[in-house]
């Protein structure tokens, strides 16, 4: 079996790894007797369905027995109050500066105790979808929040007999407990007013605590599970993964790396007319072997905003749940959703593994493409990366904006430009760990690498349509390719109506700006968490050398 579940009697000692503080007040939780078991997808569906507050939808789920689900299952509709998406003001990771174990475990111990006043819910999932690698997740919720413990089920791989057997086959991962996550979004702290995401990941718990939005409880799951996967020769990918074989047999596997509202979704299922032949593996959440470049899906299930899907939008039709939508009666008299984020931003949905026509857990063949998808108005539509420093270290830049699926406090501007280091917020590791992976990808594997901007190119908006074709060229093998400026591992390609005008002094000073602003995000990695995140020298070298040109 992938992680360890039990341990002998003498292995239950402090010397043990496995064994911690933090992780010992969180897994202890889970044996009051105040404690309900709940692994059975069917009962989960019940119970979220009676839960109050519940909307019931006259929506049928589509082939709810292909996913384990009663044959009569409905839609379910449950919403937050104002707050509808993740905080990154409430993650605590141990092992950062300034963290200290014994203040936290102080309020966990006071978080656990005040859980004895409630009926509490306990159940357990996969996360990852092949032999190559699963690990066991345990969560814990109070009685009321059914719907959390549902989609929780729902989002990642509920047990049932065909995974139990390929987990019982599946790879040894040493020294590596199941994860742990305690919840209870009612919990209440002055010193935590905005709610609380604590993190063990060297022990693989965590504690979500005042925070009710089902996203925390998803990308919390994922944060532990990726960093078990870093720690065991993978890379961890917050974004898409598709391959598409072209008419003449040649395959093409492609990623791309963005966070929600860079468009990894529409992009990841993008059908391409029916030119290629295309498998999906996943769009938010997968790994890549540093060994031999093959992929695993680490999730069922798709987490997908709403706000693009009308009532009558056909891809409605792979709903099981939603959250933060409306809800009205329509002219037949049925009870259905209110989408395109009317009532709030940020709406959300799980949809069924359905949604992709053809769908697999696992490619075999290694990755040819990675794509880090921005939102910088410096740049155009795409460039290609020839440099293998120069590409891990725009993906350690990654310049984006904030989109609604986050929290924001008053007075931080949402539209301000922003970089997150491969699009993953959820890293509780040191950043040089994915430099270094993605840079061996590009270097050792010939993996290639572009950006496409999915914002704005100076002041006008670039298509999905565009970013579509472009990338069925680069699929295509017909991308013509022409030195970007005078800027050396750097190329372009002619996007009508986005023409580049280095004779602009105006054009040239945004760029230059855009390039500045990179290193001082880099030198600032070197004060910020004592200097955790320090990327080697050569990563600024990188950019400096831009400015040369």
């Amino acid at each position: 079996m992938a992680t360890n579940s039990n341990f002998k009697r003498n292995e239950i000692s402090s010397q043990n790894v496995a064994f911690s503080q933090s992780r010992t007040t969180i897994e202890t939780a889970f044996y009051g007797n105040n404690v309900r078991r709940v692994f059975d997808l069917k009962e989960a569906y019940e119970l979220a369905k009676e839960s109050t507050g519940t909307i019931v939808t006259d929506m049928p789920v589509y082939e709810p027995e292909k996913l384990g689900l009663p044959e009569e299952a409905k839609v379910l509709l449950f919403n937050d109050g104002e707050t509808v998406g993740r905080f990154a003001g409430a993650r605590v990771i141990l092992g950062e500066e300034g963290i200290l174990e014994a203040d936290i475990a102080a309020v966990l111990r006071e978080a656990v105790y005040k859980t004895r006043y409630k009926n509490m819910l306990h159940s357990k999932a996969y996360i990852g979808l092949n032999e190559d690698f699963m690990v066991k997740a345990n969560l814990l919720v109070p009685q009321t929040y059914e719907n959390t413990l549902y989609n929780w089920l729902l989002n990642f791989q509920y047990m049932n007999l065909f995974y139990d057997q390929m987990y019982e086959k599946s790879k040894v991962i040493d020294n590596e407990p199941d994860i742990f996550i305690l919840s209870d979004p009612d919990w209440r702290d002055e010193r935590h007013p905005n709610g609380l995401a604590y993190f063990d990941p060297e022990h693989n718990c965590a504690a979500i605590l005042g925070l009710r939005y089902f996203g925390e409880h998803k990308k919390g799951t994922l944060t532990l599970a990726w960093g078990i996967a870093n720690r065991n020769g993978y890379a961890a990918c917050h974004g898409g993964l598709k391959r598409m074989i072209r008419k003449d047999g040649r395959t093409h596997v492609m990623g791309v790396f963005g966070l929600s509202g860079s468009g990894k979704s529409t992009l990841t299922h993008a059908k391409h007319n029916g030119k290629y032949e295309v498998t999906v593996l996943h769009d938010d959440a997968y790994i890549i072997s540093t060994e031999n470049g093959s992929t695993v899906a680490l999730e069922p299930s798709y987490f997908d905003k709403t706000q693009d899907y009308p009532l009558t939008s056909k891809d409605n039709k792979f709903l099981i749940t939603m959250q933060n939508c409306g809800a009205t009666i329509d002219e037949d008299g049925k009870l259905v959703p209110v989408t395109e984020d009317i009532r709030n931003g940020n709406g959300r949905a799980i949809k069924s593994k359905l949604w992709a026509t053809n769908r697999v857990d696992k490619l075999e063949e290694p990755i040819n493409t990675i794509i880090w998808l921005m939102k910088d108005n410096s740049l155009p539509p795409v460039l290609k990366l020839e440099d293998p420093t120069l590409a891990s270290v725009m993906g350690a830049c990654l310049a984006t904006k904030r989109s609604t699926a986050e929290k924001i406090l008053r007075g931080i501007d949402r539209n301000k430009l922003v970089f997150e280091p491969y699009a993953n917020p959820f890293r509780t590791y040191a950043l040089k760990e994915d430099y270094h992976k993605f840079k061996a990808l590009f270097e050792k594997r010939g993996v290639e690498c572009y950006i496409l901007n999915t914002g704005y190119f100076l002041d006008k908006k670039i298509p999905k349509e565009v970013t579509i074709s472009i990338i069925e060229k680069i699929v295509d093998e017909n991308v013509q390719m022409k030195p970007f400026g005078r800027f050396e591992g750097m190329c372009t390609m002619e996007v009508e109506g986005f023409e580049l005008n280095f004779s602009s002094r105006a054009y040239k000073e945004l760029l230059r700006g855009s390039i500045e602003n990179r290193i001082k995000y880099l030198d600032s990695l070197r004060e910020l968490k004592g200097g955790r995140d320090a990327l080697p020298e050569e990563a600024v070298d990188s950019l400096q050398k831009l400015l040369l040109m």
